[in-house]
């Protein structure tokens, strides 16, 4: 596991653009579009805030959870890479369990994801839209659940897409959904009053939940229910990663 953290640390460290997209992404939508859905979108008390709180103040954990689920995918557009190279085949003839060696992968690439939303954080800080506290401490249990969840998503994409370039239009087509269905850029009754099976879709949204458990670990409170859906929806889409790579390999032994 030290093997492959130190390695995709120094990938990542290599791949400055990476980092710069990471929070530039965020970054546009705390200050260009909140400033306009600020005027237009108006926000009752939600928990976990005691009091009448700034659009910027609501959406900042959605795009911490935002970060985690583009490295997540993007690491695992690095595995897709890594196994059209070989370098994923290398990997996996180690004397070590498949499991443990994919299991170290996601526990890298997560704890990157972490370092990346403690980063946006503190430039968020630097221009007002967040204060620091223990809640920033308290979130990292949180944070990594969420980043390990949402990594292990993009590793049970990665096992059922065998090319590159049809691995990006796959990341669309679940990132977008995935951000957008979710309670990252409006609460859920705020949902409803749209539409009552808009908002059933985005509480069954596992994205939802990791939103949620950051936005209350933030404010140094702990949302167990919601820690504990993202916890089950890890482990199922670990599962189902491990499950799609021991299938790829019967397939290549069956060739």
């Amino acid at each position: 596991m030290g093997w492959i953290v130190r390695r995709e640390a120094l990938r990542f460290l290599g791949q400055r653009a990476r980092l710069v997209s990471a929070l530039v992404r965020p970054l546009v939508w705390l200050l260009v579009f909140a400033a306009g859905f600020r005027a237009a979108l108006g926000l009752s008390i939600t928990p976990p805030y005691q009091t009448y709180i700034t659009y910027e103040t609501y959406i900042l954990p959605g795009l911490c959870a935002m970060i985690l689920l583009f490295n997540g995918m993007q690491s695992s557009l690095g595995l897709v890479l890594d196994r059209e190279t070989g370098t994923m085949r290398l990997l996996l003839t180690a004397p070590l369990p498949r499991w443990w060696l994919l299991t170290s992968k996601l526990v890298a690439s997560t704890l990157i994801s972490v370092l990346q939303v403690y980063a946006f954080l503190g430039i968020a800080a630097a221009l007002g839209h967040a204060d620091p506290g223990w809640g920033w401490l308290l979130a990292l249990p949180t944070l990594f659940l969420s980043g390990l969840m949402l990594g292990a998503l993009g590793l049970a994409l990665s096992s059922t897409v065998r090319q590159l370039e049809n691995f990006a239009g796959v990341m669309n087509f679940v990132i977008f959904p995935m951000f957008f269905l979710s309670s990252a850029l409006y609460p859920l009754w705020k949902m409803a009053e749209a539409s009552a099976l808009l908002r059933d879709i985005c509480a069954a949204n596992p994205f939802t939940h990791a939103v949620e458990a950051i936005r209350f670990a933030l404010h140094g409170q702990a949302n167990w229910p919601a820690m504990g859906w993202v916890a089950l929806a890890g482990a199922v889409l670990l599962g189902l990663a491990l499950a799609g790579f021991e299938a790829g390999r019967g397939r290549r032994r069956a060739r």
